[in-house]
Formats: C-alpha cells, sequence, structure tokens
C-alpha cells in the first residue's frame, strides 16, 4: 500500500507547479463534468416534447458528439498557437453560451435553438476531453499514465453531483417563473463560468512553457527519447507509428464497445419491465466503473505499462459482452454494465498514455486534438447505429458485435506491440 501511496501524496504537493496544473484541471473538470451530465439527463424529454416526436430523443446527443468532434482538431491548433491556458478557457466557455441558448430555445419553444445550445456544449466537450493530455505533458513519462487517470477520475464528481442537481435546479427554475427543465442548463452556465475562471486565473505558468522544459529534460536524459526525432513530422508519418495506432484503437474501439452496449442497456431492460431505479442503478454500476478506478488504473499502467493495461481492457469488455445477455437479474446487469465500464476506462486511459509519450512536444496538441475527434465520431456512430442492431438482433446480437469487436482490440494489441518492439530494436541499432 505504502508503493500505491507514496506517488498519490506527491501528486498533491502543492510547491511543484505541475502538481498545482494537474488539480486546477481536476478542479475544471469536475465543473465541466458535473454541468455537462445534469444538462442532458433531460435533453431527450425536452428534445421529444419541442420536436413533438420521439425520434428525435437522441438528437441533443448526436449533436453533442459531432460538435465535440469538429471542434477537438481546431482546439488543438489554437492551443499551439495561443497556449493551452487560453485555448482551454475559450473552450470552456463555449459551454457557458452554447447552455444559455439551450435556456432560451426551451423558454422560446425553439427545437433548433435547444439543437444548437447542445452542439455548442458538444465543442467544449473538446476541451474538457483534451485537458488530460495538458495534465500529462507537464510530467515526466513514468509519471503521465497516473496523472491521466487523475484527471479522468474528475468524471466521477459529474457522474455523482449532476443527477443529484437535476430535480433541484429544475425546480429552482420554476421558482424564477422559466420552464422546469431549463433548470439544468442554466445550473450548467454558472458552473463553466467557475470553470473557465478557475482555468484563466490559476492555470500557471502556462503548461505549453513547462512541458518544453519537460521535453528537454526526456531529451537530455534519455537518447531513444521521441523527443529526439527531428521536428516537422508529417501527421502520415505519425500515424505510421505502431505505438500511436495502437493508442488510437485502444480508444476507439474500447468507446465503440462500452457506448454500444451502455446506450441501449436501458432500453433492454425497460422492454424487460425493469423500473425506473433498476436501470438507474445499473447505470450508476457502469458509471462507477467508467470512473471511479481511474486514480487506480493510472497507477496500474505505470506499474505493469501501456499495452499490458490495454489487453486487460480488452479481456474486461469481452467477458462483460458474455455477461450482460445471460440474465435479466439486476446484479447481475450491475455487474456487467460495471466491467463495461472499467473496460473502456483501462483501454482509455493506457491508449491515453501511449498518445502521449508517443508525441514530440511541439506534435501534441494537433494530433491529440485529431484524435480526440476521431474517437467522438466514433462514439457518435455507436449511438447512432445500435438503435438500428437491437432492432433486428436484440440485445444478444448487440453484445456479440461488441465481443467481436474486443477481440479485435485483443488482437491488436498483439500485433501491434510486436511491431513496437521491432521499432524499438531498430531504433536502438
Amino acid at each position: 500500500m505504502k508503493e500505491f501511496s507514496k506517488p498519490v501524496r506527491q501528486l498533491f504537493d502543492m510547491k511543484l507547479p505541475q502538481n498545482r496544473i494537474a488539480v486546477i484541471l481536476f478542479i475544471a473538470q469536475s465543473f465541466f463534468s458535473a454541468s455537462t451530465i445534469a444538462a442532458f439527463t433531460l435533453s431527450p424529454i425536452i428534445a421529444t416534447d419541442l420536436s413533438g416526436s420521439g425520434t428525435s430523443a437522441g438528437l441533443p446527443q448526436t449533436l453533442t458528439l459531432i460538435g465535440r468532434a469538429a471542434f477537438a482538431y481546431p482546439l488543438g491548433l489554437m492551443m499551439d498557437a495561443l497556449g493551452r491556458r487560453f485555448a482551454l478557457s475559450f473552450g470552456y466557455s463555449v459551454a457557458i453560451f452554447g447552455a444559455l441558448v439551450a435556456i432560451f430555445g426551451i423558454s422560446q419553444g425553439s427545437f433548433i435553438l435547444f439543437l444548437t445550445g447542445s452542439f455548442m456544449i458538444g465543442m467544449a466537450r473538446a476541451a474538457g476531453d483534451q485537458s488530460r493530455y495538458i495534465a500529462a505533458e507537464v510530467f515526466p513519462l513514468a509519471q503521465r499514465a497516473k496523472v491521466i487517470g487523475f484527471i479522468v477520475f474528475a468524471g466521477t464528481v459529474g457522474a455523482i453531483c449532476g443527477p443529484l442537481l437535476v430535480t433541484p435546479s429544475a425546480a429552482f427554475a420554476e421558482q424564477l417563473g422559466v420552464a422546469g427543465p431549463a433548470g439544468p442548463f442554466g445550473f450548467a452556465a454558472i458552473a463553466m463560468v467557475f470553470g473557465s475562471f478557475v482555468t484563466f486565473l490559476f492555470l500557471r505558468p502556462e503548461p505549453q512553457e513547462l512541458a518544453r522544459v519537460v521535453a528537454e529534460q526526456e531529451s537530455a536524459n534519455d537518447p531513444d527519447s521521441v523527443e529526439n526525432l527531428k521536428e516537422g513530422r508529417l501527421l502520415s508519418d505519425i500515424f505510421a507509428n505502431p505505438k500511436v495506432q495502437l493508442a488510437l484503437l485502444s480508444m476507439i474501439l474500447s468507446y465503440f464497445v462500452m457506448g454500444f452496449l451502455m446506450v441501449i442497456t436501458p432500453l433492454h431492460m425497460d422492454h424487460h419491465h425493469h423500473g425506473t431505479q433498476a436501470i438507474s442503478g445499473v447505470i450508476m454500476a457502469h458509471t462507477l466503473g467508467m470512473f471511479g478506478l481511474s486514480w487506480f488504473t493510472g497507477w496500474l499502467i505505470d506499474r505493469y505499462g501501456r499495452i499490458t493495461i490495454v489487453y486487460a481492457g480488452a479481456a474486461i469488455l469481452i467477458l462483460s459482452c458474455i455477461l450482460a445477455p445471460l440474465s435479466l437479474q439486476v446484479p447481475i446487469l450491475g455487474l456487467a454494465l460495471f466491467m463495461l465500464g472499467l473496460g473502456w476506462n483501462f483501454g482509455f486511459v493506457a491508449g491515453s498514455s501511449l498518445l502521449s509519450d508517443a508525441l514530440a512536444a511541439e506534435e501534441r496538441a494537433r494530433v491529440q486534438g485529431l484524435t480526440e475527434g476521431i474517437v467522438a465520431l466514433t462514439a457518435g456512430l455507436a449511438s447512432f447505429s445500435v438503435g438500428y442492431v437491437f432492432h433486428f438482433g436484440g440485445y444478444l446480437l448487440v453484445s456479440v458485435i461488441g465481443f467481436v469487436l474486443s477481440l479485435v482490440l485483443a488482437v491488436s494489441a498483439y500485433v501491434l506491440s510486436q511491431n513496437i518492439g521491432r521499432a524499438g530494436a531498430a531504433q536502438r541499432d
């Protein structure tokens, strides 16, 4: 236990500038996570009411993912040009305006304005997603996975606080004479005002400058460091790197499998007459798996290696896909969805760490922005397509597809890890 607790205590040593940066990013990401989960809890209901059709229920979530994908790469370029602090603050600020537009749309009964606000909040999601990379780049290579896990753990705050604030914020909105469903979006706007100001005022020193210092130290201490590669690599050269390919595949496939099963499980349970309380309990178990152990995942990755945890994540996803369709009992479904979240967490955090390791300081923002866009599109494809799969083949077919894709991840990890080993040997020669 001492072996684990020592690096955790070191992370909270606020005398170190990189630790202050990590804590500020955690606080801002907690505000953002709570605000977005609170806002979108009622989105399917709002969309149905405003459009008059139940077929529109998924449109806000779809547009959120499209906004996230569209803004990820431009935000990465902005981070390189204007610095991490300004770009991240700007990205979070977009969520404030998005929430206000959504509130106006709800109050005016405008479905188009509500969708516009959802799209803008999705754009801000690109900033929240890239904050884990900003935290990682100011730490030495050996500590990055632990720091990424720490930032992902901020999602736990949102998972707990977001749903709890829906009812009181809706009641408060009604007291003000505003439509109740607008209340969570009002909370989202207020929370992101705090998140933006915390980032802009306290994210100092500029993470980009500190990252360059860390990169210079890595370059001096390790002749094989990626920082010693020639500058100005083309995107095609970067994505030809097997370590980058494995990182991207790990995040894409983990996200797809997780989203594929998670999105449809409430409907599957509803079709078998489970109540709201049972469905909420299963989704809470899933959320705990996604975020609750992130602080531990980073330590496991630093201890046992990135690729090992990718294997472990694929194995857990496979077991989840096997277990999920076997029983309609709530404890079994809860365990399956917890494992689904944990498998995603392993693949996502390990993949993020691999990507951060494989990029030089001057490459990170644009490449990470592009990969975030690709991952967002993948998540959107999963949520968009699963309804059709469920309609034609039920929950069993959904689980079988998740099983196959998880197996693809495991096989790809093996093949690419062999390529990584050969590439490392060739570089040393």
